[in-house]
């Protein structure tokens, strides 16, 4: 999974900004929102917290195609496969790996703890 920071989806996310029909298609970055609002609370509407909502989208989405019957039959086939998570800038051209990589179904939960732990520690 691959975001990108100064995402307009994720800017009206955080704002609660209803932009149209493609509201439809950025309902999971609400939900991503309020699942971690404590914690973007803290870093708020700004660049800070932009760029974290960025990066909780990614890891939720990791978590989310870890989840799908299409990796978990290919995890449950011996088959490799692994899901990563990184973030573009597009003001940079940097790639950052949010160090949330799984290779295998039993590995989904400890990595997504310990990518949240990196966030909000």
């Amino acid at each position: 999974m691959c975001g990108h920071y100064g995402s307009s989806g994720v800017a009206a996310a955080l704002r609660r900004q209803r932009i149209g029909l493609s509201d439809n298609w950025l309902r999971h970055i609400q939900d991503v929102r309020a699942k971690h609002a404590p914690l973007v609370a803290k870093r708020g509407e700004e660049t800070s917290g932009h760029n974290l909502l960025c990066e909780l989208n990614v890891i939720e989405q990791v978590v989310n195609v870890c989840q799908t019957t299409i990796a978990l039959d290919a995890w449950a086939r011996g088959q490799e496969l692994a899901v990563h998570g990184w973030v573009y800038g597009l003001e940079n051209g940097l790639l950052r790996n949010l160090e949330v990589t799984v290779q295998g179904a039993e590995e989904t939960g400890e990595a997504y703890a310990r990518a949240l732990g990196r966030l909000s520690g």
